[in-house]
């Protein structure tokens, strides 16, 4: 399934050589008004909405009808009179307090709704159209779902009968539809699409439910004044059905609102960022965070790599960092300015605070009580109390400074860019949900200003300040929280050269394994969005060699992507693994230096079952073919990867099986 610029003004078919913005799709039309129905032009034909019930159609270009959405759940009252507007119209319920505005606007329908009261709305309503054949989620990476599969519609998949917070547990706000069709690249194929943005992700859950055996998806919207959100907006987009292609409408869609950043002006603003393209990542521990591991490494021939190491009490010394440096690396220490507990007692440095900042910059809950910290200790701390204090008391430029008296080059700043944020009730800094995200977005920015910053699953909203994540990689499924839980089978923090969290192999549960690495549900989503802004990698405590079932697939879904390998490093597994991680690193290295600021222009499936796929990076700079299957495609190995760099005659080709082995 490939993406072809057959509507130029559709964000979500941005996928080609070309860069086409939405910019250029003319002046707005105010469309059409017949009864309660308003009929607005969009890229690729046209939407209706019922201005009764919000229920949503369209009609493609071909003449194709498509069902939006259905009428709000639950209903919304008799409409008030609906009145004109330049680009479109404006209406009420009266008996809900609700204030609708509905435009046509670069190609996309965008309605938006105000609440005047407390209350909540079921709106829109997806999936229910009966061509509908697949649903993109960005749960991590992304998945793409055919609508009637067994396993998301049952039990195991985790997927039917749950809600995610847009906002916390998506890794973009957004989700979308195929129409028609099958899954392969083949006469099934889908030819029509729809994709819902809602940049109003703060308060915004997603509900997915089997109905006639397929999945649906409703949105919710909690319109609450005291947290600032009584408005809420979606925008709807025509695609081609694309697997991807709603993300690619968000990305057009960030750029539109000046919210895309560039890798490649980071680079420019800190030469030293350039160090992150062609390196893996890995957490070090024991001897190989000394200047003798380091240089271990280097001679195995690794030429990059994002070295970081745990806030313990042995942090890398100036020395290793030093040879970190010589050898090209970037290296950084693991921070968090999130966590606080009593100083006395506290289990980790990044816990303890001067003076009374525990408890008195504790997050404070309605009722007045704190905001239970990481691992049940503690508290969660307030990013508006610190921003309060900081100009006289430098709390936080303090830790930065002291985190990196080492002569650190990176750091690493946990949960910060992550969709948990908090609403603040503590006397004296108090702070909505929004105003977290726009106190931790301050925070980033200015160590950003000094060092390579990283931080974990990193939002869009947070994507200008960061230069890498670990975790927006990663889609995961519900029991991975469990599984981690069982020390016995995952591992605790012990012993301290060798955490058996991090160094223990676990073989994950089959329902786990299929709903986070089957390589016919994953889908590029986040990297259509945002490959060109950030370095994305997989969550810290999911090293390579962690899952030595996935090994295979995750090296591939890596060089498809783009992206780095995450690893755990101590003295033995250097000497164990050293030589591997350099054969990988190897072969990644000039595919990510050639295309890691580029955007990711094109993915599609070769195959029917969806075992090979392919990508593209900018004006054909790089093209990666992956083999997940078992049988050779096109002289294309199972279990290899071929890549391609603008220029080159022949791929180059990686068999992960054999290099593990």
């Amino acid at each position: 399934m490939t993406s072809k610029l057959t509507r130029v003004c559709a964000a979500s078919l941005a996928l080609t050589a070309a860069s086409v913005g939405l910019s250029g799709c003319g002046k707005a039309e105010a469309g059409t008004l017949d009864g309660g129905r308003l009929t607005l032009p969009v890229a690729g034909g046209t939407a209706t909405v019922d201005t009764a019930t919000l229920a949503v159609g369209a009609r493609a270009e071909d003449g194709t009808p498509l069902v939006l959405s259905e009428a709000a759940g639950g209903g919304l009252g008799a409409p008030g009179p609906v009145t004109r507007t330049a680009d479109g119209a404006r209406w009420t319920y009266p008996a809900k307090g609700l204030t609708v505005t509905a435009r046509s606007e670069r190609g996309r329908l965008r309605i938006g709704i105000r609440a005047d009261r407390d209350q909540s709305v079921s709106w829109p309503v997806t999936g229910t159209d009966r061509a509908a054949s697949s649903v993109q989620v960005p749960r991590g990476e992304g998945l793409d779902i055919p609508v009637r599969d067994a396993f998301w519609n049952s039990g195991p998949g985790g997927l039917a009968g749950s809600t995610v917070d847009v906002g916390a547990d998506l890794s973009l706000p957004l989700w979308g539809y195929a129409m028609g069709g099958g899954s392969g690249p083949k006469g099934g194929t889908a030819r029509h699409g729809v994709s819902y943005l809602t940049p109003t992700d703060i308060g915004t859950s997603l509900a997915f439910a089997t109905k006639g055996g397929a999945l649906r998806a409703t949105a919710a919207h909690d319109f609450v004044g005291g947290d600032r959100t009584r408005d809420y907006e979606v925008s709807f987009a025509l695609t081609d059905g694309d697997p991807v292609a709603p993300a690619a409408d968000y990305r057009s869609y960030l750029a539109q609102h000046g919210q895309l950043s560039s890798l490649l002006a980071k680079i420019a603003k800190n030469p030293e960022t350039g160090k992150l393209l062609g390196a893996f990542h890995a957490y070090l521990w024991g001897e190989a965070r000394t200047a003798a591991g380091v240089e271990k490494l280097k001679k195995l021939g690794v030429d990059r790599m994002w070295l970081g190491y745990d806030s313990g009490p042995d942090p890398m010394k100036a020395d290793a960092v030093r040879a970190a440096k010589k050898a090209g690396y970037l290296v950084g220490p693991y921070d968090t300015f999130a966590n606080g507990q009593d100083p006395k007692t506290a289990d980790s440095p990044t816990s303890a605070w001067p003076g009374r900042v525990y408890p008195d910059f504790c997050v404070r809950k309605a009722d007045g009580t704190p905001q239970t910290g990481f691992g049940n200790r503690g508290c969660y701390l307030s990013s508006r109390a610190f921003e309060k204090a900081e100009p006289g008391e430098h709390y936080l430029a303090d830790r930065t400074r002291a985190m990196t008296s080492n002569g650190a080059n990176s750091y690493f700043l946990d949960v910060d860019a992550t969709g948990e944020v908090f609403r603040d009730h503590g006397a004296g800094h108090e702070m909505t949900k929004a105003g977290d995200r726009e106190n931790r977005l301050a925070r980033m920015r200015r160590i950003a200003d000094r060092f390579v910053l990283g931080s974990e699953s990193a939002q869009p909203w947070a994507n200008s300040a960061l230069a890498f994540d670990h975790g927006s990689g990663t889609p995961v499924a519900d029991g991975l929280w469990k599984l981690e839980r069982d020390k016995e089978k995952w591992g605790g923090y012990f012993p301290q050269n060798a955490p058996k969290n991090a160094f223990q192999p676990v073989s994950l549960p089959a329902d786990l394994a299929t709903a986070m690495y089957d390589p016919k549900y994953r889908v590029p989503l986040y990297e259509t969005a945002l490959h060109e802004s950030l370095v994305n990698v997989e969550r810290w405590e999911l090293s390579y060699d962690k899952l030595p079932d996935q090994k295979t697939t995750r090296a591939l879904l890596a060089m498809l992507y783009d992206t780095p390998l995450n690893f755990a490093l101590n003295g033995p597994s250097l000497e164990k693994d050293g030589k591997e991680l350099a054969a990988l690193q190897r072969y990644f290295a000039p595919l990510h230096r050639a295309a890691g600021t580029e955007r990711m222009t094109s993915f599609r499936w070769l195959t029917e079952d969806r075992s090979v796929q392919r990508t593209v990076f900018g004006d054909g700079r790089l093209t990666v073919t992956a083999n997940f299957g078992s049988t050779a495609h096109d002289g294309l190995p199972g279990g290899c990867v071929d890549a391609r760099l603008r220029g080159q005659t022949q791929p180059r080709r990686l068999c992960p099986a054999q290099v593990n082995s």
